[in-house]
């Protein structure tokens, strides 16, 4: 539904994690019994579970384990693992600099040039451990780094922007055939970043394996502050669901699509998916893990921009092992941790017994969803009174 904000402009409502909730179902099922496995091209992986792209959240070590786990972890080729040999020693120096001086130590940490010898080396690395490698760059690198983490064995290629379309337009910067590009890969590749049911539909013509949905919604991200843009990701992930559907039935190709950002608890989890998502992909959550590279700290992938970042550090603190943020036992009383066991019990109560089903439950606009009787956790400060 559009209002009018003025004179002859329409604009359209929209919803995020906290203006919705899920209406139980008329029969409940044994969440022991439910499947969350989720599939990229041949790949097929126990939990719909992927972290995100960021050097604070995904280093090698964190990808190995990621994976044994069941889900999987994405290296960033244009971040400090791929410009140190030894990216622990930036990592101390990014996490001991003031909040005044962060920008400034990002921008001089990331001006050193990527060695394109560490792409492979670090896909390597992760193949000795026998679990998926999946990598990310920027669509501008993508064509000169994909051929490389192709040839050293990675499994997914992640192109990935702040906003991603099929038509760039630009003077000065090298142009991405991404039809073109995916072809010659022969591995699936994932495009991002979309909030749009026609860019979706669009990117989907391409080849690609999956999408990634989100414009601006993680906790270190800042491109809505700074550039305006985005759209909550309770309605973008529907708009492009949809896309996903109508594609599926104009082709025949199932192309999976990936909520990016903004979820805090199993909660934002559940709702993500039952907006249409085939699986997640999350950064700050798993900062929050032990084995993360970030220890306790978690900052944007625009962060470190010379001209205009977008991002920032933030403190979120080690709560728990990797393990424990995915399968419990949780120790913290927030809805951060176990994630898993949130989403297959809340599809038990929805009588959900696989993903397809839970993308189908019902949605209703509840605003009052998190503060209706939470008055005293709010006072507080605990459970739910501890969230945004």
């Amino acid at each position: 539904m559009a209002y009018f904000i003025g004179r002859d402009r329409e604009a359209r409502q929209t919803y995020g994690f906290d203006d919705v909730a899920l209406v139980p179902g008329n029969i409940t099922v044994d969440p022991e019994d439910t499947d969350v496995s989720f599939r990229i091209g041949a790949l097929k992986l126990k939990i719909p579970f992927l972290a995100s792209a960021m050097d604070g959240v995904v280093s090698v070590k964190f990808v190995k384990i990621m994976g044994k786990l069941g889900g999987l972890a994405v290296l960033n080729l244009d971040g400090i693992n791929t410009r140190y040999e030894n990216p622990e020693e930036a990592v101390d120096e990014i996490i001991n600099a003031s909040p005044e001086k962060s920008t400034e130590v990002f921008q001089k940490i990331y001006r050193k040039p990527i060695n394109k010898k560490l792409i492979a080396k670090r896909v390597e690395e992760i193949k000795k451990a026998k679990v998926a490698c999946a990598v990310s760059c920027i669509p501008q690198n993508a064509g000169e780094f994909g051929p490389i983490a192709k040839e050293a064995g990675a499994d997914i290629f992640v192109v990935q922007s702040t906003v991603i379309t099929t038509n760039f337009e630009s003077k000065k910067q090298k142009i991405l055939d991404i039809p073109r590009f995916i072809e010659k890969m022969r591995i699936p590749v994932i495009l991002g970043n979309c909030v749009t049911y026609r860019t979706a539909l669009e990117l989907m013509d391409t080849g690609a394996a999956a999408l990634l949905i989100g414009v601006g919604p993680g906790a270190a991200c800042t491109t809505r502050g700074v550039l305006g843009i985005g759209v909550p990701q309770v309605t973008s992930t529907v708009d492009c669901a949809a896309a996903r559907d109508f594609y599926f039935k104009k082709t025949g190709r199932y192309i999976p699509i990936i909520t990016d950002g903004g979820m805090l608890t199993g909660g934002d989890v559940c709702k993500a998916i039952a907006s249409g998502a085939d699986a997640v992909m999350i950064g700050s959550p798993f900062a929050k893990a032990k084995e993360s590279p970030g220890k306790g700290y978690h900052w944007g992938m625009a962060t470190p921009h010379q001209n205009l970042p977008r991002g920032t550090k933030v403190k979120v603190g080690i709560t728990g092992t990797l393990e424990e943020i995915l399968f419990g036992p949780a120790r913290v009383d927030d809805g951060s941790q176990n994630l898993v066991g949130a989403l297959k019990t809340s599809m038990g109560a929805l009588g959900c017994r696989n993903i397809k089903e839970m993308q189908l439950a019902e949605i209703i606009i509840a605003q009052s969803i998190k503060s209706e009787g939470k008055l005293l956790q709010k006072a507080q400060f605990v459970g739910m009174g501890k969230q945004r």
